[in-house]
């Protein structure tokens, strides 16, 4: 008997108990487009983000004086400070060209609770990334439950694509709505909103946001179609092969 067929032998008497196995496939599915939306929103976070952004054509200009090269310039320190274990000192310090600082204290504090959100969000992210691998695991280690593991990621894609196209009308059609109960989540109050003349607002205007909640739940969208059209290329019934 050669070493992989004892492998799969070995595999597929590693049997998993039925209450465990309906837990694993709900948790695939229910749990596939928080994770998607983590994942996606993360890699929206980064400065190659921001450079595509600012450099499209059609993205409004600052009323208040910013250039292009002020925004590529003060946008990447602020995600700088949302991901180091830099202090509030780090944005207190910057200033504009006249020495004025760039960020009021209404504006620091704000974004001192934007890097508690943010580094709690990525904390449940990590967790919730290694539970979803770890069911996947689970299922995929015996032939025996890998129809389930198909099945829950093909649910899962199929619940993620509905979601998602709600998000995606909501995000074109009442931004203004989903963009307040989106803050209204994480922030207390009105501490999230400021006039248009503040630092933040003029780095990240409501077109920018616009465009990332569009750019998420497409990125979502997309992802979870081509999970579930995978899963049902996994689950097609297979042809055996003649006997020769």
């Amino acid at each position: 008997m050669s070493s992989s067929t004892q492998a799969e032998e070995k595999a597929n008497r590693f049997i998993l108990p039925v209450w465990l196995v309906a837990v694993l496939r709900v948790i695939l599915v229910a749990a596939l487009p928080l994770v998607l939306l983590l994942i996606t929103a993360r890699a929206l976070m980064t400065p190659l983000y921001m450079q595509w952004e600012y450099n499209r054509p059609g993205f409004p200009a600052d009323p208040f004086g910013f250039t292009q090269e002020d925004r590529l310039h003060y946008g990447p320190l602020a995600l700088e400070y949302l991901f180091t274990d830099r202090g509030q000192e780090f944005l207190s310090e910057q200033s504009l060209a006249d020495e004025t600082p760039l960020y009021n204290e209404r504006e620091l504090f704000h974004m001192n609770d934007v890097k508690n959100v943010t580094r709690g969000l990525t904390a449940f992210g990590l967790g919730l990334v290694a539970l979803y691998i770890a069911a996947i695991a689970l299922l995929a280690i015996s032939k025996t439950t890998r129809t389930d593991l198909y099945a829950s990621l093909r649910a899962g894609s199929i619940l993620t694509v509905a979601l998602i196209a709600a998000g995606l009308i909501v995000a074109t059609t009442a931004f203004d709505w989903l963009f307040t109960q989106f803050h209204g989540l994480f922030f207390k109050g009105t501490s999230w909103i400021f006039p248009t003349s503040n630092a933040l607002i003029r780095l990240f205007p409501e077109q920018f946001w616009i465009d990332a909640f569009v750019l998420l739940f497409g990125g979502v969208l997309i992802e979870a179609v081509v999970i579930g059209a995978l899963m049902w290329w996994m689950m097609r019934p297979r042809q055996a092969r003649p006997v020769e």
